[in-house]
Parts: structure tokens; sequence; C-alpha cells
């Protein structure tokens, strides 16, 4: 156990990350956690549920471990395999594995990115049982008390080949994340990204505006990360149309017709 906890304290969260409540989402997380209830995030990409989870890790002084899930994501990524290490076959533990054993929280982000056994192996650990099926080795894990379990997805790119089964989200606690009001968004921008307030509040209004093209052209509109990276390249110096262009614009959409678009809207603003 002892091997465990050192190799744990390279996940520790060492400074406190910048992070703005927009609700209870705190006091929820932290109701959860003690009551060792897992934690399903739900929102549109870039608007802090990362962050969010760094913060509180950080808060509950607790180990975190990020899987980002993708279509190639298996089970046995999850949970550990067998490999071959000088001539001798050995079991290494998965990400998953290791939270487990050590008491950390494991965030599972956009988790119906990843293939549908992964879900079979995290049941176990969602509900009052909290253990980990380890099929290979013919044994189940007990969770250590301290560990958490935390998903996300963006319910805007949900379809029915890529959605949460009731029987998984009926397991979880869940948190609704959405981009912040119009004042707590432009005050994250300035801070994160050190450019003045009138230049964040013009980012966040060049912002809404693209939001207000989804589904009319675009999938999604700027993101506060999106707005955070715009703001850097311009307190490094670049114009802000260029910056709007590299960051939001040319991240948003490859559509010529939408991207002209999308620069008249910066071009007007700044």
């Amino acid at each position: 156990m002892q091997a465990r906890a050192l190799e744990s304290e390279a996940y520790f969260i060492q400074a406190e990350p910048y992070y703005e409540a927009t609700g209870d989402e705190i006091k929820i997380f932290e109701a959860a956690y003690r009551n060792k209830l897992p934690i399903l995030l739900k929102g549109p990409t870039g608007c802090g549920k990362t962050r969010f989870m760094e913060y509180m890790a950080w808060r509950l002084q607790r180990p975190l471990i990020t899987v980002s899930c993708h279509d190639d994501l298996t089970a046995s990524d999850l949970v550990g395999r067998y490999l071959v290490k000088g001539g001798e076959t050995t079991w290494v533990d998965g990400p998953l594995t290791r939270a487990v054993r050590a008491g950390a929280i494991c965030y599972l982000d956009e988790i119906v990115e990843a293939r549908k056994d992964t879900m079979v192996v995290i049941h176990p650990l969602a509900d009052d049982r909290r253990v980990l099926p380890m099929e290979k080795l013919g044994t189940l894990v007990t969770a250590d008390e301290n560990f958490c379990l935390a998903v996300s997805y963006n319910p805007g790119y949900q379809s029915v080949l890529k959605d949460l089964k009731q029987s998984t989200r009926q397991r979880f606690v869940a948190l609704e994340f959405d981009y912040p009001a119009t004042e707590l968004e432009a005050k994250i921008v300035a801070n994160e990204s050190k450019v003045d307030r009138a230049l964040a509040d013009k980012l966040v209004k060049f912002a809404h505006m693209t939001r207000n093209l989804k589904g009319s052209g675009l999938d999604e509109g700027a993101s506060t990360r999106l707005l955070v990276h715009a703001g850097k390249l311009i307190t490094s110096g670049i114009e802000p149309v260029s910056a709007c262009r590299s960051a939001i614009a040319q991240a948003i959409t490859d559509d010529v017709e939408m991207l002209a678009a999308v620069q008249e809207l910066s071009s007007s603003l700044f």
C-alpha cells in the first residue's frame, strides 16, 4: 500500500487551479464525494468541466487520474493487461485500477466516446458494490474508501449510437455545466489570458455571436477555452482580428462561407 501511495503522489494537484463557481456545483460534488457517490458532468466542450475536476481534486486533496476516452479505448486499457518485460509476463494495472487501489479520483472525460465494454467495467464501481472486476486475474478489487469515479460527456454531440444508457446514467449524481454568465465569463477570460477587461468583454460578445449560429452552420460556438486562447495570443502581440481567426474561427469550422461569416463578426467588433 505504501508503494501505491507514493506512486499516486504524482497525480496530486499542487497549486490551486483558478475556478469560478457558477452555481452550487462545489457543494454538491463535496456531498457526493462524502457519500461515495459517482459524479456525471454534462456540458459543452470548453466550458470548464476539466478545470472543475482539477479544482475539486485540489480542494479535496486527492490525486486525480484523468483518462481522455476515444473510440479505441477498451476495458483492458482502463483495467490493465499482461505485458512481457525482460522475457517475463507481468501484470500492469491500468489507470482505473490504479485509482481504485490508491483512493484517487478517476475522471473519464467524454465517456460516450469509449467502447461499450468499458461500461460493463464501471457499473460495479458506480453502485453500492464499489468493486472493480479483474476478469483476466479472476479477482474483484474493492475500491479504497477515498476513491471517486467521475465521468463527463457533451450532450450536444449525443446520438443514438453515442449516448449514455439509463442503466448507466441513473448510477450517477449529475452536474450540468454551461458557459458562464456574461460578466463572469469576461472575468475568467481576463484573468486567464491577462487581457484588459474591455477586451475581454469584446471577446465574450464575439463568443455569444458565434453561439447564436449553433444549428445554423456551426455545430458549436466559441467556448470559454477558445476565448482564453485568443486572449493569450492578443497578450503576446497578435492583432485581435488575427487572434480570433486563428484561435476561434479556424477552430470551430472548416466551411469557407462560415469562416468568412465568423471573421466578419470579429472584424465588426475589433
